[in-house]
């Protein structure tokens, strides 16, 4: 039996698992996984875990390559791609203008691409690919395209319901379909692309094998082979320890063990964790939801909160080491505003709950007008590493005079909840609209969307970077919305969300792999690390 068809069937029991698959000898690389043929320099195996499988299978229209956890479709070209400093590239595009009015955006293509089922590319499936992820994702928002329209072989407009900037940063992450071969009842399951690999075995809950398209336009693909294992943490670890993987997600939990063999690699993220700040004085909303934070609604408590954290000590004390402080939500990409960086300074913190009368009672609690300086800060029930950073975070509060609780919800619960009470979210992508739907106002409402704030002046830089014809000229607009000298979300602004950490990716890489440069991780830890993997190399 293969060795991977074997870790699969004992994954229910890992110990069986290991014992009866045997772990590769020391020093030597497993044997190729499956039954596709190629040379051990030509494959790799890579655990990820159970949640980076689609559900919806390997369909564009549902998710694939989009959605929450962005990433590159492997299987589907695109007509972009971000490159390593997050500035956009080109994939099946080779060139894009946008009108005057922001309007029509014009694409060339190129004109040698094909579908492995021999099929030409051309416009007709851009545009098709584009109409029909508008009717159908569920993941992605839009509502900003009106249609798409393809002019010619290689000519395809995209034209648009209002102006939408970043455009180029939402065609990188759509696949594009082939409309002679698309039926959305099975194309999930036996995706026909243009890109660097086909999907050649798909074992559900288990693995997906991938080989390379001989037939891309793109250049070598040098990593012939990739087959993907989906495996709960502890399972993917002690694969490692077996040599039944070659690279294998962990966390921070494993990170001072050692595997013989591997390295572990750490990636810089804009994954980041923060809390939501209710903006605005406790009230309900037309629903009878609890809405806004009495304690919160006041600016200098959360100025206070966000510079009284000690953001390294928690990338000490929860991720091992393995972080980086966060303070926007865009931390190191394009549209990042420098303004955002503070300093700890829990002197600094006491100075401004002083300010706003919060005062220290007797027993270390901060009082005003007889009401208790409290907090209920929300994380994920199923998430222990926001577990642990609530906890960090209520201890140090507690310092400041802030007497906190942490409570674990499922997510059924905690968007309602998080409109009046802190939650410690995970966010992070490689598009500025992350900012937007974070502080902007919500269509309909007089709020932002996830958490009780609205400033009319933010909402306005934001509009303009959105209705800006030139993409890098946008970034500063982007920036401005952060801050622009007098407002903003910044510590000297409104502040109505404290970022805490980016959570480093990290991965037991066999000795022997080289790992391509990897751009900058988005929320997620899955299908990023393998963005590149077409060239990867054995040494």
């Amino acid at each position: 039996m293969p060795r991977v068809v074997c870790l699969l069937l004992a994954a229910a029991l890992l110990a069986g698992l290991l014992g009866g698959c045997g772990a590769a000898p020391e020093g030597e690389r497993a044997q190729s996984a499956g039954e596709t043929g190629g040379s051990d320099d030509e494959t790799v195996v890579v655990a990820m875990g159970p949640t980076s499988e689609p559900e919806a299978g390997f369909d564009p229209a549902y998710g694939w390559g989009a959605g929450e956890h962005v990433h590159e479709p492997l299987i589907q070209s695109t007509l972009t791609v971000t490159n390593p400093d997050l500035t956009i590239g080109y994939d099946l595009a080779t060139g894009y203008s946008v009108s005057d009015d922001g309007l029509t955006w014009t694409v060339t293509i190129r004109d040698d691409a094909y579908f492995t089922d021999g099929e030409h590319l051309t416009a007709s499936d851009v545009a098709f690919t584009y109409n029909t992820v508008k009717e159908t994702s569920s993941v992605n928002d839009f509502t900003m395209l009106d249609s798409a329209e393809a002019v010619d072989e290689t000519t395809v407009l995209f034209h648009m319901a209002t102006p939408f900037s970043i455009w180029p940063y939402t065609m990188a992450i759509v696949g594009i379909l082939p409309v002679h071969a698309y039926d959305p009842a099975t194309y999930g399951a036996n995706p026909i692309g243009s890109g660097r690999y086909q999907l050649v075995q798909w074992d559900r809950g288990q693995q997906v094998i991938l080989e390379a398209n001989p037939d891309y336009y793109g250049g070598e693909v040098k990593m012939k082979r990739v087959v993907i294992l989906f495996l709960e943490e502890d399972a993917a670890f002690l694969a490692a320890q077996a040599g039944e993987v070659d690279v294998a997600y962990t966390s921070a939990t494993y990170s001072d063990q050692a595997v013989a063999g591997y390295t572990l690699a750490a990636y810089d993220t804009v994954d980041n964790r923060g809390i939501n700040l209710p903006a605005v004085p406790a009230g309900t909303d037309e629903s009878g939801r609890a809405v806004g934070n009495d304690f919160t609604a006041d600016v200098r408590v959360r100025r206070a909160i966000n510079i009284g954290i000690d953001r390294e000590e928690m990338i000490e004390h929860v991720l091992n080491g393995y972080g980086s402080p966060a303070y926007s939500v865009c931390d190191q990409l394009p549209w990042y505003n420098p303004a955002s960086e503070v300093a700890y300074d829990p002197e600094g913190a006491a100075a401004l709950l002083d300010e706003a009368g919060w005062l220290l009672g007797t027993d270390g609690v901060r009082e005003k007008d007889g009401v208790r300086a409290e907090l209920n800060i929300l994380y994920s029930s199923e998430d222990s590493v926001r577990q642990a950073l609530a906890a960090d975070l209520a201890n140090q509060l507690g310092e400041l005079g802030i007497e906190v609780t942490i409570e674990g919800v499922g997510w059924d619960t905690a968007y309602d909840r998080a409109l009046s009470e802190p939650l410690v979210w995970g966010w992070g992508a490689h598009t500025p609209m992350e900012l937007y739907n974070i502080y902007h106002t919500a269509p309909g409402a007089d709020t932002a969307r996830y958490s009780p704030y609205a400033n009319g002046t933010v909402d306005d830089w934001m509009d303009q970077a959105l209705a800006s014809t030139d993409l890098e000229e946008s970034y500063a607009l982007w920036q401005s919305a952060q801050w622009d000298g007098t407002t903003g979300v910044t510590q000297d602004g409104d502040i109505p969300w404290v970022w805490l950490v980016n959570v480093d990716h990290l991965y037991w890489v066999r000795d022997g792999l080289q790992v391509a440069e990897q751009k900058i991780h988005p929320h997620g830890h899955g299908w990023s690390i393998v963005n590149n993997v077409d060239q990867w190399s054995w040494s």
